[in-house]
């Protein structure tokens, strides 16, 4: 039996090739390449240019809209990291007055009265207290006598001629300038030498 399944599947295969030729040319099923069929192809092709066209298109708006996601991460991760730096700004604004009147308080302890000189102590002490407690916090104090006026840095409230300071430079301090993490949070209020007239 099986030797008989053989010689019929031998039987149905062309025995050359010119038959198996002959066979496919014979087979109504294969159809012959025509005009309509290079016109489908020539519209596929128009079709897959512009397919991928459109995925370059897209690409390149993926990379611009990755681009402006890390752009938007990078500016929030500054934002919240200036928040961070500066959020003391307003609270050591408030705070500044405080030492502005200690320091008068100083100033204006000039007694020798034994009463008087124990009160100048305890006030300095508070000062240096208050002033150490602001350095935590990044807030610095800025004394700037002797110093070229900078209107960056210093507000000028007069200028005043003095033959012994240059002219342009800082010859008083009447309200000192402070500065948080660098940044300046009030200038310094000073008096500008015109030098010699």
């Amino acid at each position: 039996m099986a030797g008989e399944d053989k010689t019929q599947v031998e039987e149905q295969q062309p025995d050359t090739v010119t038959e198996a030729v002959d066979a496919v040319a014979a087979d109504e099923t294969v159809e012959p390449v025509t005009a309509e069929a290079g016109a489908d192809v020539d519209t596929l092709q128009l079709q897959l240019a512009q397919a991928q066209d459109q995925i370059a298109e897209l690409k390149e708006q993926e990379l611009r809209t990755q681009a402006e996601m890390q752009n938007v991460r990078r500016r929030a991760e500054m934002d919240v990291e200036k928040a961070h730096k500066f959020a003391l700004d307003k609270f050591a604004n408030e705070l500044l007055p405080v030492v502005d009147s200690l320091e008068r308080a100083i100033e204006a302890s000039s007694s020798d009265d034994e009463a008087v000189v124990a009160l100048r102590e305890g006030v300095e002490m508070t000062l240096n207290m208050f002033v150490t407690g602001l350095g935590k916090f990044k807030v610095e104090q800025h004394n700037p006598v002797g110093e070229a006026f900078s209107p960056e840095l210093h507000q000028a409230m007069s200028m005043v001629p003095n033959p012994d300071v240059p002219a342009n430079h800082v010859m008083a301090v009447m309200q000192k300038g402070y500065s948080l993490n660098g940044r300046l949070i009030r200038p310094a209020m000073v008096i500008v030498s015109k030098g010699a007239e």
